[in-house]
């Protein structure tokens, strides 16, 4: 029988629009998992007026902490994430480090009392966790309560992006050059970066490694949470295109907060409005299902409105219910999370039919309006809508100029013609 420590846990990252009850949604999935017999961690990444605390009857502090009723005792724990003290203690670790050159130039370092979180340090927060949870060995399942999408996105996206400017900063050739340090400082006659500046990058780059690792593991799945409305159709549609973008699959959308048909035989102003607001849930519901079958399709799942905010373990099994209903309709996902793997992009090979090579990059979700495609150097710069991607292109593309692009089944392709000047003469036939 396997162990956490064999398998790696599988990470389910619950994510959405502001107000659509992704911390209920995060609180069911965790309990559901309990449920099965998994040993799960629930983590409150983006709960700054601690509504997880009174959705679940307990304060929750930085170290996992066992929560939930009868039946999941020991199999359920649950923590948040506070970015302000890990902040501090990071910074501190780096302020150490710089402590040298602070004395080289004579100033006085910062106290931790006076350090504040940074814009983007609970992105970094998210991703250390992920790091750190996922390899602890002690959870088979990870459920995060994250940010809204365009936030969990931009998580996902920081190290790849924080690498980019590391690598400009200080390239790998400049690096290669720093046994010749003494001899260039003499010629130039003036100072060269020290040994820490070298050592510093190569940390960085390690680092930003590993998190990079945590955001792009198979193991990661991501679940969106909307509550059918007119705006629900196209942001979940920019929010799938995100994702995709940075090579990540939604396993499944939820519906949150669904009303249930009144009773047929009910009446009054009252029921009226409820069965109004029922039919055009329906009709949104119609819509989000084709938009999540093009392409890759994508499983849409229903959560009932309780009638009021949910509140306790009662309310939260109702819901968990209902996700296990969905599942034996063969219309869920097991209680692992588990899903397949998004599709990857690849190269076709069309140059005996047309003298093309055609880079096929998956983008479920997106649409040809909020597509922009910009060639630089090696590089193509991907956009859609609010979301942009720097991809290094395939070795054999690089020797190739662009002929056209198009957006066809949720996937798009890229036209690529040999440029006569890079690419091999073909050798004459025999």
């Amino acid at each position: 029988m396997s162990t956490a420590a064999e398998t790696p846990p599988h990470t389910v990252v619950i994510t959405g629009r502001g107000g659509a009850g992704r911390t209920t949604v995060a609180a069911a999935t965790a309990l559901r998992s309990a449920r099965a017999g998994r040993r799960t961690l629930l983590v409150a990444a983006d709960d700054p007026h601690r509504g997880l605390d009174e959705l679940l009857g307990t304060r929750l502090g930085p170290v996992p902490g066992a929560v939930g009723p009868d039946g999941v005792t020991g199999r359920l724990h649950a923590m948040r994430l506070d970015p302000q003290a890990a902040f501090r203690e990071e910074a501190g670790r780096l302020l150490g480090r710089a402590k040298t050159v602070f004395d080289l130039f004579g100033v006085e370092p910062l106290e931790e009392d006076e350090l504040t979180a940074l814009p983007g340090a609970g992105k970094l927060t998210l991703l250390r966790a992920l790091r750190e949870h996922t390899a602890s060995g002690e959870w088979q399942t990870v459920v995060v309560d994250a940010p809204s999408a365009a936030e969990t996105i931009g998580a996902f996206a920081l190290p790849e992006q924080l690498a980019r400017y590391v690598a400009r900063l200080l390239p790998q050739e400049r690096r290669a050059a720093r046994s010749l340090r003494p001899i260039l400082a003499a010629v130039a006659g003036v100072p060269m970066p020290a040994d820490w500046l070298f050592e510093g990058a190569a940390w960085a780059e390690a680092e930003l490694g590993e998190l990079r690792a945590a955001a792009e593991s198979p193991e990661l799945s991501v679940r969106l949470v909307a509550t059918p409305g007119s705006a629900s159709a196209p942001e979940l549609r920019l929010a799938r295109a995100g994702l995709a973008l940075y090579g990540h699959r939604v396993d499944a959308v939820i519906a949150n907060r669904v009303v249930p048909a009144p009773p047929a035989e009910a009446s009054g102003r009252e029921d009226g409005f409820l069965g109004r607001l029922h039919a055009a849930q329906r009709e949104e519901l119609a819509a989000m299902r084709e938009e999540l079958a093009a392409g890759a399709a994508t499983p849409l799942l229903e959560l009932p409105h309780l009638g009021r905010d949910p509140r306790g373990w009662e309310d939260l099994a109702r819901l968990a219910d209902a996700a296990d209903a969905d599942a034996a309709d063969g219309s869920g996902l097991g209680a692992d999370g588990s899903a397949d793997p998004p599709p990857r992009s690849h190269v076709e090979d069309r140059l005996a039919a047309d003298g093309l090579l055609v880079w096929h990059v998956p983008l479920p979700g997106a649409a040809r309006p909020d597509l922009d495609l910009v060639r630089r150097g090696d590089e193509l710069l991907v956009a859609v809508g609010p979301y942009r991607r720097t991809l290094p292109l395939p070795s054999a593309l690089r020797r190739c100029t662009v002929a056209g692009a198009g957006l066809r089944d949720a996937v798009l392709s890229v036209r690529f013609r040999p440029d006569p000047g890079l690419w091999p003469a073909a050798r004459p036939q025999t």
